[in-house]
C-alpha cells in the first residue's frame, strides 16, 4: 500500500515512518516531494481539522490532474493553553512568526505564562489528521496528549513546545521522553485511529 503524506517536513515523516516500522505495517511512505508537489497552502481554517482539510484537499486535486490514485493524509497539529484561551492553537506554527527560532517562541509563550500559576498551567497537543481515498471518501481522526507548561524550558530542539510541556502521562517534558513513550503522543493516537478506519 503506498499512502502520500502532505508534509515537506522531514522530521514528521520519520516519524510517520518509524510508526508505520514499528507497527510492522508494510506502507510506502511517499512525500510531498516525492510526487512533485510545490504547491503553497494557504491553511486559513479556524480549526485543526479545517486546515488538515484544506491540505487534503489541495493535494487531492493535484493528484487528481496528475493521475496519481494514492491515499492522502494531512494533518494540523499545535499547542492549545488553557490559561490562553486555547491559544497558539492553529497558529502554533507561526506563534512568534513566521520562521521565528524555537527560543524566541518559547520565551513568548513563558512570557505570556508569567502571573499563571503551576495548577493553572494545563495545556494540550492536539493532532487531527484527514485521509482523502482514491474514491474521494474522507476520513478523520484525532488524537491528544495532556500536560501542562513548565516554569522554565527543559532540553531544546525536536518539537517546537516540547522544551516547555510536561506531558501528564510520563510527568517529564516531552523533548525528554524516550523513542519508545513518543509511541503514545497525540499524533501516533491520531495515526493509529486512523489505520483502524482505512485498513
Amino acid at each position: 500500500m503506498k499512502i502520500i503524506y502532505g508534509s515537506g517536513n522531514k522530521n514528521k515523516l520519520q516519524e510517520v515512518k518509524d510508526f508505520f516500522n514499528n507497527n510492522k505495517i508494510e506502507v510506502e511512505l511517499l512525500s510531498l516531494d516525492d510526487i512533485g508537489f510545490t504547491e503553497d497552502i494557504v491553511e486559513n481554517g479556524k480549526t485543526f481539522e479545517e486546515n488538515s482539510l484544506i491540505k487534503a484537499r489541495t493535494i487531492k486535486k493535484y493528484c487528481d490532474i496528475k493521475g496519481i490514485k494514492e491515499i492522502i493524509i494531512t494533518d494540523d497539529a499545535g499547542l492549545c493553553v488553557d490559561a490562553l484561551d486555547g491559544r497558539p492553537g492553529v497558529y502554533s506554527a507561526r506563534y512568534a512568526g513566521d520562521h521565528a527560532p524555537q527560543e524566541v517562541t518559547i520565551n513568548k509563550l513563558l512570557q505570556e505564562m508569567k502571573d499563571v500559576p503551576e495548577d493553572k498551567r494545563t495545556a494540550k497537543f492536539v493532532c487531527v489528521l484527514t485521509a482523502i481515498m482514491p474514491d474521494g471518501e474522507l476520513i478523520v481522526s484525532e488524537g491528544e496528549t495532556k500536560g501542562r507548561i513548565a516554569l522554565t524550558p527543559g532540553v531544546m530542539g525536536k518539537l517546537t513546545f516540547g522544551p516547555v510541556f510536561i506531558s501528564d502521562d510520563y510527568g517529564k517534558i516531552m523533548n525528554e521522553l524516550s523513542p519508545e513513550e513518543l509511541k503514545h503522543t497525540h499524533r501516533e493516537k491520531a495515526l493509529i485511529q486512523l489505520l483502524d478506519k482505512i485498513m
